[in-house]
């Protein structure tokens, strides 16, 4: 039975992530592979099943084969990295928009902290339509990139959904924090109203020893900063 609008509302979550997954159609610097979470098994086979049928441009559509450790499954698609990738995006989203009465979604690239509004400017801002500049993207050491960011971190694991960030350590039950923002030191320190909080030292220590030599502050109740070089994360606990 075909799939009606809203009939996945509420089981697709509002950012997708674009190459943050290899590609098993191709190179990575061809193929471009997005990644939606879905609640439920049964509403990622349908919404791979609408996509399939009905998108000319989609390579592949797949779900993962089991469940995530959060419960969840991921859908994936694959496209052709060329001049019409912006496009082709923004016309299966628009799709996705109806099956979930979801007006807003938002992207992520790669492993990237921030996410973008599903639009012409930022899809062809973001997300490489050649090898050259995938490659160019996909090289660079810059921070905001969970591998990059925590590369000197005692993480064993880094995951990115939506926008709960979820760390793991070995022998440790994992971290869950909520992306707030992420950029220049400066920028960031201005952006938050809470004073510091000096009170809540054990909370700090904890985090300090969790995840390695990285700079954590915490500002008001739930406000909490960590510092790489010349970059900050600022999160809150979930």
């Amino acid at each position: 039975m075909a799939l009606r609008q809203g009939d996945l509302q509420d089981l697709v979550y509002k950012i997708f992530h674009v190459d943050s997954y290899k590609s098993k159609m191709g190179n990575d610097s061809d193929i471009v592979v997005l990644s939606f979470t879905v609640s439920y098994e049964s509403a990622a086979n349908d919404l791979v099943s609408f996509i399939e049928s009905g998108y000319s441009f989609v390579l592949d559509a797949s779900q993962s084969t089991g469940e995530l450790d959060d419960g969840m499954y991921k859908v994936f698609v694959e496209m052709q990295r060329n001049a019409s990738l912006p496009e082709n995006i923004l016309e299966l989203v628009d799709g996705i928009k109806k099956l979930t009465n979801r007006n807003k979604f938002k992207f992520r690239y790669y492993k990237g902290f921030k996410s973008f509004p599903v639009n012409i400017e930022m899809l062809s801002l973001h997300i490489p339509t050649d090898t050259k500049m995938y490659d160019s993207i996909v090289s660079e050491s810059n921070l905001n990139n969970t591998d990059n960011f925590f590369n000197k971190s005692f993480l064993n694991e880094v995951s990115l959904n939506d926008n709960i960030l979820t760390l793991k350590k070995a022998y440790a039950n994992p971290v869950s924090l909520v992306i707030k923002d992420f950029g220049k030191n400066n920028d960031m320190y201005e952006s938050i109203t809470d004073r510091i909080n000096m009170n809540d030292y054990a909370e700090i220590l904890f985090l300090t020893k969790y995840i390695g030599d990285y700079n954590v502050t915490k500002y008001g109740n739930k406000t909490l900063t960590f510092e790489n070089k010349d970059y900050t994360l600022v999160v809150e606990r979930t």
